[in-house]
């Protein structure tokens, strides 16, 4: 059973930017452990989460970075919280995450012509993974499944709407995050429980259906997001006693990471999205526990 300590929302504009940071309008309806990606060419999907007064939502809103402004999507059809999103071709995926009574889900959405329309669902259950999409499949890795970690990842071949099963990082893990970057699938982070946080980072290579293991995150970190811009994977957000301030970024062709500006608003349970050069970073909880927020963060990758 998930167990959480309920305190008031906490916004972007109570505290100080960090150098680098530059905040954004707020999102519309504080919350955390949302889910969020790209949504077609000019803006960025929110959706899901869990709210101040612990429940979870179908809400989903749409930011323009370009406008600075947010507009009101249809509701997702089912409220949920630790759900995972990819995009592809401009469409927004959103599959799995807990249901209002706390089971995990195996349902799918798409986002297209202005409505969610249902996918086939997943092979089985899965919240509190990551999902990417690379060489046109949406892959979920990681996450708990119907028996608690799971230790296969699923593969939605968004030209079929098939799904299969193929292999799963070889650490398993919840509350990670992952990204896709030049056709591969990577895995950052996570932990194993309610403590247990992890560095581990691994990458898929669906020509070879298999893992490799890449240099650990510098800082352990479960309840994380990352994103890919250019040839960097950029590592940002989690809670352990605290919520993590530190950002890091790995160089795919160095393999090498490095440290990058403090996020001005720590949070876990929050929202990362490459769009256009920059990393934004939106909503999450401020604190361990439900925490919510509506922060909305940007930093510029160079």
């Amino acid at each position: 059973m998930r167990v959480f300590l309920l305190a008031p929302a906490l916004t972007a504009t109570l505290l100080v930017a960090a150098p680098g940071w530059k905040s954004a309008a707020p999102v519309p309806l504080p919350r955390t452990e949302v889910a969020a990606t790209r949504l077609g060419t000019s803006e960025i999907l929110v959706v899901g989460g869990f709210v101040q007064s612990g429940s979870n939502v179908a809400r989903a809103d749409a930011f323009s970075p370009a406008k600075n402004r947010w507009r009101r999507l249809p509701n997702l059809p089912v409220s949920v919280d630790h759900a995972m999103a990819a995009s592809y071709r401009g469409r927004a995926y959103v599959v799995g995450g807990y249901a209002e009574g706390g089971g995990p889900l195996a349902r799918a959405f798409v986002f297209r012509g202005g409505a969610w329309r249902s996918l086939p669902p997943m092979p089985e259950p899965r919240a509190a993974a990551g999902a990417a999409v690379a060489k046109g499949s949406l892959y979920v890795v990681g996450g708990i499944g119907p028996d608690g970690l799971a230790t296969r990842a699923l593969k939605l071949d968004l030209r079929t709407l098939r799904w299969s099963f193929v292999p799963g990082p070889p650490t398993l893990r919840e509350h990670l995050a992952a990204t896709a970057l030049a056709g591969k699938v990577y895995a950052i982070a996570g932990r194993t429980g309610a403590t247990g946080n992890l560095d581990a980072f691994e990458v898929y290579t669906p020509s070879k259906r298999s893992w490799s293991r890449l240099p650990g995150v510098p800082e352990t970190r479960g309840g994380t997001g990352a994103a890919a811009v250019g040839n960097t994977i950029v590592s940002v957000g989690g809670e352990a006693q605290e919520t993590i301030e530190t950002v890091y970024s790995y160089n795919v062709r160095t393999r090498r990471w490095s440290r990058l500006p403090n996020l001005p608003t720590p949070r876990h349970g929050l929202g990362v999205v490459a769009f256009n050069g920059r990393v934004y970073t939106l909503a999450g909880g401020p604190r361990p526990g439900l925490f919510v927020s509506s922060a909305n963060e940007y930093l510029r990758i160079r």
